[in-house]
């Protein structure tokens, strides 16, 4: 079990269909996964069955967050686009209600995350992209060391309303 201070990180289980279900689904948070359609349960229970498989066929791993101590599951961490060749992957975090956002459970996340990306799969970078505005994300990841390389201009069509898209990257530094 990936653990740290108040959360730990654990694969995904059969029973968390319906919360994936319920967070894929949740429109108000497509614009932050850029998601356009949604999910459905077959979709959602095939992808969870096959979640067993190994992150160097699938290209991808999500993990359940929940609180230490529980198994209240509060969110997840992704990691897509892993390309072992060129040892990069994209991240992304998700802290689903909102009474559970702005105390530090993101932060514990990557800080547990983090280190398993670089020793335990062996990658040089990770990178993520975020929406100009959305300050939170944008300060989270530069906390744990992500570097803004690089702007996509009006690269979002959000609501008729062009924003801009941040690329971060982290580098292991070994």
């Amino acid at each position: 079990m990936l653990s740290g201070k108040n959360i730990k990180l654990r694969a995904l289980e059969p029973a968390d269909v319906d919360l994936l279900y319920n967070w894929e689904n949740d429109t108000s948070i497509w614009q932050i996964s850029n998601t356009l359609t949604p999910y459905s349960r077959h979709v959602l229970e095939q992808y969870v069955l096959n979640s067993h498989l190994d992150i160097y066929t699938t290209k991808q791993l999500r993990l359940i967050i929940e609180y230490s101590g529980s198994s209240k599951p509060i969110g997840c961490v992704d990691i897509f686009d892993f390309d072992p060749f060129h040892e990069r992957a994209g991240i992304g975090i998700l802290i689903a209600n909102k009474s559970d956002q702005g105390k530090g459970l993101a932060s514990d996340a990557l800080s547990v995350l983090i280190p398993y990306a670089f020793k335990k799969l062996n990658l040089h970078q990770l990178y993520c992209t975020i929406t100009s505005g959305n300050e939170s994300s944008i300060n989270l990841f530069i906390r744990h060391g992500f570097k803004q390389t690089g702007l996509k201009k009006q690269w979002l069509n959000q609501e008729g309303v062009w924003k801009d898209e941040l690329f971060l990257q982290l580098l292991n530094e070994k």
